[in-house]
This record gives structure tokens, C-alpha cells and sequence, in this order.
């Protein structure tokens, strides 16, 4: 994989951590706003990081080709 692509691999699954993460963002907003328990907590969040393959990690193998 040439440096390009691996940028954009690494900036594709930042890009869908981060949709995500809004999305979540936003329901909890909902959730605030009218009254009820949060949908999302601290570990959601981390699990998207984890999952889309964003933590240093799963970077760090995307960098050195592994």
C-alpha cells in the first residue's frame, strides 16, 4: 500500500468513527434534553474508536503495513 493510500485508509475510518460518534452525540443531546437517561456512555464511545479501527493501534499497523 503506497503512504497515499494508507492515508486515506486512515482518514476514511476517521471520518466513519466521527459520523458515528455524532450520531451518538446527538441522541444523548435528545436524551438530555428531555429527561431520560443518557444512550450513550464514555466506553460506547471508546468501542467506536476501537471498532473502526481509529486507536493508535490499528493506525499504527495501517502505517507500517503490517
Amino acid at each position: 500500500m503506497t503512504e497515499d493510500q494508507k492515508a486515506a485508509v486512515i482518514h476514511a475510518r476517521s471520518a466513519t468513527a466521527m459520523i458515528r460518534a455524532m450520531g451518538m452525540k446527538a441522541e444523548n443531546d435528545l436524551c438530555a434534553h428531555s429527561g431520560e437517561p443518557l444512550a450513550y456512555d464514555e466506553a460506547d464511545f471508546l468501542r467506536v474508536i476501537e471498532e473502526e479501527g481509529v486507536d493508535w493501534n490499528a493506525v499504527h499497523k495501517v502505517l507500517l503495513d503490517v
